[in-house]
């Protein structure tokens, strides 16, 4: 096992070792493992005080910022107010200007009293408290040693807990399945309680000792859970639900949110009431001595019990699953299962859950049921895709004005006041979309938070050509609004306007623009006025020109934008005008024969492309830039270009799409070979991007589909995708039934008629 440990952030302390209940599904009393007779019913002072002294030195050494201590059992309210009054004391100032606690304790709630839950309150320990539901359901199993129900009480302790004055406290209901309960009935008495959460447990099991499951059913559990979900979504999820919660976090490619599911390292250890330190609770289901370690807290450190072979293990992630589960494409969600549902005596716990085909049912009954509603519009619709993109810069916006906190000064103030100005008109707010979507816009946003973020000194500097932005949205708007903004090298630049001469080289200061008839004018301080009228260009006046084709302004052709060198070959500089010229009926040839050969690419290409920068030869660093911008190098073969067009626009999407929702999680955990390439491996972004583009470039080229069918096939039986990657997935093959209805490049030209090397 190679790597650091990860570091303890939960302990579960055993207060007491006995239980007031005789619940027969106990993994504590009723499975494999029985040390629990042999241990003290009550922890000592001496283990509480060495236990906290131990969590302090190991919040100390990896510098955590907070710790949980879980008040565990048996039934830990058995160990009465005063011990536990003591454990909040001592973990108190053991952590104190260490860590923050979080206390917690989980209870049958037989025992819970005012008594209790004002020592609760005064440590704020919050209480989760057992219950499987309705009257019938939870004394299925919940029930004392002579057979009396315990659900009266239980329903008292929770009603207690709801009270105004401890609701804060409420952890939760913690509910185990059985499946010959009604599980509407289970939910409906859950929820009726009002918990802050529902958290259900499958009952734990093994190969050795498999759950029951009455009608033979091998997917019993995912049935009934199902039709819990069923059920909790009607009611539009009111309560949360722990395991829903996680599944549907993991589909969407977010964390696990539960032990039991998910690839997360297990980050937790157990304190028995005689202070041996142990593994998690329910490996006692496997076999006697499974959660032992050896070690204690008053001759062991939390590191040394971190190092163990058996807490390393669970914190593999997916090289601690089985190979079964390396290669299921649900195991990003259901991880394999608890690590104790796959003990197995023959080969231990090198095995998938007993659960196995439970969780696989789970996992896709749920993503079934919730992808219509949980995949971001992006994914299939460019309008929503280009809505999101603008919603991405307007945050980036104003996560760059908070994070300046005062420090752009007034020039910062005035440029944001007029911004609001400008957005509360149809006309200005048009003009400030037109400027804050232009793509450059978020590569000077991140440029500046990042400077900022990192303490550079010219970050601040940076982040003030907002006047600048203003201004160019003020002109848009011809809205009668003055913007001062600032003059660089004697050089106004106007993001998507272009460039105008105000003053001499190494000159710099402010000028004040206004919008004026068909124009604008720029005023210099101490007197001075220049007037640029539409369309013209000039020795001092350098306006963003357009490609345009048949008279028509398709985009803009931006080689002025300080920002524009974000592309893998360097931009060019400003062309000119005989340039510029060869470039516009260059890109217009190539823009009329994607026309011809793809027209439903030509008419995505017209809605999503905003602006072109030639680039040139050479090797540059990418960055980031907002949706809608590509860099072409020239070339006058017409053909050529109107493939690296199309590439472009391919590859600008998808990153546009990974801008805004995950399409995939874990990449670089598996490598899969190019069907086009076979000796080339690559990560599944690699395929993804790949096949993305093949299949955009097949509408020029037919050729091009080659491998795809296959490449698409091995990324749906992947892990890798959530349900956004699963959609984009399911509208390739969409796309590749379009490629075979239309003759593509191949009918109107040889020269493409074969696959170009890549």
């Amino acid at each position: 096992m190679t790597g650091p440990a990860v570091p303890f952030r939960e302990i579960v302390l055993k207060v007491h070792s006995r239980c007031d209940l005789s619940c027969d599904h106990c993994y504590v009393y009723e499975h494999a493992d029985q040390s629990w007779r042999t241990r003290p019913k009550t922890v000592s002072d001496q283990v509480i005080s060495r236990t906290a002294q131990r969590l302090a030195e190991h919040a100390k050494t990896h510098a955590l910022p907070s710790v949980s201590v879980i008040l565990h059992g048996g039934e830990p309210l058995l160990a009465g107010p005063a011990r536990l009054r003591r454990v909040c004391e001592e973990f108190g100032r053991a952590l104190s200007g260490i860590a923050d606690l979080d206390l917690r304790i989980h209870t049958n709630g037989l025992q819970l009293s005012p008594r209790y839950l004002d020592l609760f309150d005064e440590f704020d320990v919050k209480v989760g408290i057992s219950l499987d539901g309705d009257r019938a359901a939870n004394d299925r199993h919940r029930r004392f040693a002579d057979g009396r129900s315990s659900h009266p009480l239980v329903l008292k302790a929770v009603e207690l807990l709801r009270q105004e004055r401890y609701r804060h406290l409420n952890l939760g209901l913690l509910c185990t399945v059985d499946i010959e309960n009604d599980p509407h009935a289970v939910l409906d008495a859950l929820v009726a309680l009002d918990p802050p959460l529902i958290d259900f447990l499958l009952p734990h099991a093994t190969w050795d000792e498999p759950p029951p499951r009455p009608d033979g059913s091998p997917t019993a559990y995912a049935e009934w859970l199902l039709a819990v979900f069923d059920r909790w979504q009607e009611q539009g999820g009111q309560v949360p639900v722990r395991l829903f919660s996680s599944v549907l976090s993991t589909l969407s490619g977010g964390p696990s949110l539960t032990e039991s599911l998910g690839l997360a390292p297990t980050d937790l250890v157990v304190v028995e009431t005689d202070g041996q330190l142990e593994q998690v609770d329910s490996l006692k289901s496997a076999y006697e001595g499974a959660a032992a370690t050896g070690f204690d807290v008053f001759s062991h450190s939390f590191d040394d019990v971190a190092a163990h072979p058996g807490v390393r293990a669970r914190q593999l992630g997916l090289a601690g699953v089985s190979e079964t589960c390396r290669r299921c494409p649900v195991v990003r969600s259901c991880g394999g299962g608890l690590y104790t549902h796959r003990y197995r005596s023959a080969n231990d716990f090198d095995n998938p859950s007993v659960y196995c085909a439970d969780l696989e049912a789970l996992v896709r009954g749920i993503q079934a049921r919730t992808s219509a509603t949980t995949v971001s519009p992006a994914v299939t619709g460019r309008s929503e895709l280009a809505a999101e993109q603008h919603d991405l810069t307007r945050t980036l916006l104003a996560g760059l004005h908070e994070a300046l906190g005062g420090r752009g000064g007034a020039r910062w103030d005035e440029a944001w006041e007029l911004a609001g100005v400008l957005e509360s008109s149809p006309e200005g707010a048009a003009g400030l979309d037109r400027v804050v979507t232009h793509p450059y816009t978020r590569t000077w946003l991140l440029d500046a938070l990042e400077g900022l973020h990192a303490g550079r000194p010219e970050a601040v500097a940076r982040a003030l050509r907002l006047p600048s932005y203003v201004a160019a949205a003020a002109v848009r708007s011809g809205l009668d609004i003055e913007v001062s903004a600032d003059h660089r090298d004697g050089r106004l630049f106007l993001p998507t306007l272009g460039e105008l001469r105000v003053a001499g080289p190494g000159e710099s200061g402010r000028v004040r623009v206004r919008a004026v008839g068909d124009g604008f004018s720029v005023r210099r301080d101490g007197g001075g006025e220049q007037f640029v009228p539409e369309g013209a260009e000039g020795p001092d006046w350098l306006p963003v020109r357009h490609v345009t084709a048949g008279g028509t302004a398709l985009f803009a052709l931006d080689d002025l934008d300080p920002y524009r060198d974000c592309f893998e070959a360097p931009a060019a500089p400003r062309l000119d005008r005989a340039e510029a010229e060869a470039w516009s009926d260059a890109v217009g040839r190539a823009w009329k024969l994607l026309e011809q050969a793809a027209p439903q690419q030509a008419v995505d290409a017209a809605e999503s492309l905003t602006t072109l920068t030639p680039l040139v030869a050479g090797r540059n660093t990418r960055r980031p830039h907002g949706h809608g911008a590509v860099g072409l190098m020239m070339t006058q073969d017409t053909e050529e270009l109107a493939l690296a067009l199309l590439r472009s626009l391919r590859r600008t999407r998808l990153r546009a799409l990974l801008d805004v929702t995950d399409l995939y999680a874990l990449d670089g955990s598996w490598e899969y070979r190019l069907p086009w390439e076979r000796n080339r491996a690559v990560s599944f972004s690699g395929l993804l991007a790949d096949t993305f583009e093949r299949v955009g470039l097949s509408f020029l080229v037919p050729g091009f589909t080659d491998g795809v069918p296959e490449a698409l096939d091995m990324m749906e039986r992947a892990a890798e995708p959530t349900v956004g990657g699963t959609r984009l997935l399911r509208s390739l093959r969409e796309e590749m039934g379009g490629v075979h209805g239309t003759s593509g490049m191949n009918a109107l030209m040889n020269p493409l008629d074969h696959e170009p090397a890549r």
